[in-house]
């Protein structure tokens, strides 16, 4: 169903011309929808009221239905929201000290099937549409009364699997006339398609690229995630050196531990060659568990030490300890189901 959302700026300005009115009309829409968050054309009072009532006639706005909104103790917030077919996605705000971090998703579960995901356990429904990603920006802003410092495609889905789609609303979460995020405060993450890398390198804005690792022995890397097989890790490593050497920015790397599986001593040492002379951040995370999952985190003790093994070797390691477990909203635990 076509919205006021769904249109990009030059099909918005082509609607103001067939509608006869003044050029700057277009702006002034734009603004309502991605800098001020309307959810209703009625908001939009610097339009006289026959022209929201033309605009109404023809189109509705387009927000997404919450369906439901869960808050941890810790300061994080989950909000599900329901698309025009029935498919749901989660978005997640991340509050942090001085940093507000909001983590969009990008597909209707997710193709790739990763063993540790709750996302991967759904399977996959659709790509969502370009304003359907900055929405869930726009959306969450409204819901918290608040600016983000930094935007995430970490949620459902695997952003390079919807390339065009996600650039776009990159383009619009990032532009001066809509939500305004910069650049670097905003971060794309990929499992590794090695193709979609390269093109990322070229992507004229200074965004930031996150590749989820995972393991750094190709076998193992193909058993937990099996995008791997498709796209073999020495291919993922190949595309991420290409991507340093066009942009000299720094890649971060995600590492989901698992106990007994790729927390040991080996693991560390053959991610600690992996990854040698890459400039980047490495993100050890602790499982996060799930209703059905195999898995278990590390213990404290394990988790401390295989940072302790990497500190020597890689620039700077970290060990991120994941917001909003008890509603299912950490990293990992998305898996809002189809609305009946």
């Amino acid at each position: 169903m076509t919205t006021l959302r769904s249109l990009k700026f030059t099909e918005l300005q082509a609607l103001v011309a067939e509608l006869g009115w003044e050029p700057y009309r277009a702006r002034q829409v734009w603004r309502w929808l991605w800098t001020r968050g309307a959810t209703d054309i009625a908001e939009m009072t610097d339009l006289k009221l026959d022209r929201r009532t033309a605009l109404a006639e023809r189109l509705t706005l387009g927000a997404l239905e919450l369906r439901q909104r869960q808050d941890d103790p810790d300061g994080t917030g989950k909000f599900t929201f329901a698309l025009n077919d029935g498919a749901v996605v989660e978005s997640v705000h991340i509050p942090d000290g001085d940093r507000r971090t909001i983590c969009v998703s990008s597909q209707a579960g997710c193709p790739l099937g990763c063993r540790f995901c709750a996302t991967g356990a759904l399977g996959f429904r659709r790509d969502l549409a370009w304003h359907e990603i900055a929405g869930q920006v726009v959306d969450v802003i409204r819901l918290v009364g608040g600016r983000p410092t930094n935007i995430v495609f970490m949620g459902m889905g695997e952003p390079f699997l919807n390339y065009d789609a996600a650039i776009e609303a990159v383009r619009v979460i990032n532009s001066p006339d809509a939500v305004a995020i910069g650049a670097r405060h905003i971060t794309l993450s990929t499992a590794g398609i090695p193709d979609r890398i390269r093109q990322f390198a070229t992507l004229p804005l200074q965004v930031k690229l996150a590749v989820s690792l995972n393991a750094a022995e190709p076998e193992l890397r193909a058993e937990l995630m099996p995008v791997s097989r498709r796209h073999p890790l020495p291919e993922v490593i190949d595309a991420v050196r290409h991507y340093v050497d066009v942009t000299g920015r720094r890649v971060t790397f995600e590492y989901v531990l698992l106990a007994g599986v790729n927390d040991r001593p080996t693991d560390a040492s053959t991610l600690a060659a992996l990854l040698r002379g890459i400039p980047c951040k490495l993100n050890l995370i602790p499982f996060n568990a799930y209703p059905g999952s195999e898995f278990t985190a590390p213990s404290e003790k394990c988790l401390s030490g295989f940072a302790e093994r990497l500190y020597p070797y890689l620039p700077a390691v970290t060990i991120r300890r994941s917001k909003g477990p008890r509603i299912a909203a950490a990293c990992g635990q998305l898996a809002a189901r189809p609305v009946a």
